[in-house]
């Protein structure tokens, strides 16, 4: 294939990519306003889009890390980041129809990696920066940024002990306004970077760019604008989930969470670190919810998601790998991969139509079923 043309299918796949980062991670910064009525669910995702839009313009450090930390552009080419990309996509496009708050992040790392192995080998991959900036702060933020919700939420618990509750509650619904916007503009310094990362790292194993060169101001433009428009769709599975699902949050407990969040990201970013925002706003929201009662917190569901972060790498790098090994064998396999990831993707969407989930039945939650009383036989 043209390498032209690749390139530009490329770099294409990863603004795909990056509009399904966005209306995935959109429940990072805005479900839990939705859930305690602090934005109204339409007004949230317009404001998390515009500002994801301009955090993307704030940093460029985890782009860099995309482009010239993980992997040796010298050995791939734009074919195996496309491939990368695919696995990527098929499982953000997965984890959504399930509700589940996966990371975008680590779908993408494990994608570009198991398409990098199969295509180059072990060697082009570095596995130490994979660690050092993946690995320990996937391992780290969660509970860090629970810890730091978790004592937010005690502290604003027993500073308002003996405040009127409407008042309390007003008050923070409108921090919350501001907190949520903060985890906004967080998510755009991390996450649109990632994709201008790809792009970058596309353009550099093509020659456009010379080696560890950062990303160009179209790069950096059309990320944001990408990640913008998938923000403003609105995940609404996955803002259900961690509205609703995890715990009953209050306002109290959101303006922790989403402070909690928005200091992890921002930290994270300007280190360089490519962590899962996902993960940073997961991790606030159970420490929000064991703050208030511990109880409160529905650990069944912490173990489900639990379970996909642990997937999310190695089944994205399954695809990526599979999706490399088919596209290695020239211009029929590289369309083979596209034709069969419009295929997953059209089938995942259809599936969504029967339960759809939109910003009208956001905060509705089918209450659980009370369990059948045991049948008596007659003696």
């Amino acid at each position: 294939m043209d390498l032209t043309l690749i390139v530009i299918v490329v770099v294409v796949t990863a603004l795909i990519f990056d509009f399904t980062n966005g209306f995935h991670d959109t429940a990072n910064a805005m479900a839990t306003s939705i859930a305690t009525g602090a934005l109204r669910p339409k007004v949230a995702v317009a404001v998390a889009g515009v500002l994801n839009l301009i955090g993307a313009f704030l940093s460029v450090e985890v782009a860099k890390t995309i482009s010239s930390g993980m992997i040796d552009e010298s050995r791939i080419t734009p074919v195996v980041i496309f491939a990368g990309l695919v696995g990527a996509i098929v499982w953000n496009l997965l984890t959504w129809l399930l509700g589940m708050p996966s990371s975008s992040s680590h779908a993408l790392f494990g994608g570009l990696i198991g398409a990098s192995l199969v295509a180059a080998g072990v060697g082009a991959v570095h596995f130490g920066t994979v660690v050092t900036k993946v690995v320990i702060p996937a391992l780290i933020s969660p509970v860090l940024a629970g810890l730091v919700a978790l004592i937010g939420t005690y502290i604003g618990y027993r500073a308002t002990a003996r405040a009127d509750r409407g008042t309390v509650t007003k008050g923070f619904r409108a921090g919350q306004i501001v907190s949520a916007s903060m985890v906004a503009l967080a998510h755009g310094t991390n996450d649109a970077q990632k994709t201008m990362g790809v792009i970058t790292l596309t353009l550099i194993t093509a020659g456009v760019l010379a080696p560890n060169s950062g990303p160009p101001f179209w790069v950096i433009a059309s990320a944001g604008i990408a990640i913008a428009l998938g923000t403003y769709l609105g995940g609404w599975r996955i803002i259900r989930t961690l509205g609703k699902r995890v715990s009953h949050i209050e306002s109290p407990q959101g303006f922790a969470a989403e402070t909690a969040a928005t200091a992890v990201i921002l930290s994270s970013s300007h280190l360089g670190f490519a962590l899962s925002t996902t993960q940073v706003a997961t991790g606030a929201i159970f420490g929000a919810g064991a703050g208030r009662r511990l109880a409160g917190v529905r650990w069944g569901v912490a173990g489900q998601m639990a379970i996909a972060w642990i997937l999310t790498l190695p089944a994205a790098g399954i695809v990526g790998a599979a999706a490399a090994w088919v596209a290695s064998s020239g211009t029929v396999g590289t369309i083979v991969v596209a034709v069969a990831g419009v295929a997953v993707a059209a089938g995942i969407y259809a599936a969504s139509k029967r339960k759809p989930v939109t910003a009208e039945n956001v905060n509705d939650v089918p209450a659980p079923q009370p369990a059948e009383p045991p049948v008596r036989i007659a003696a």
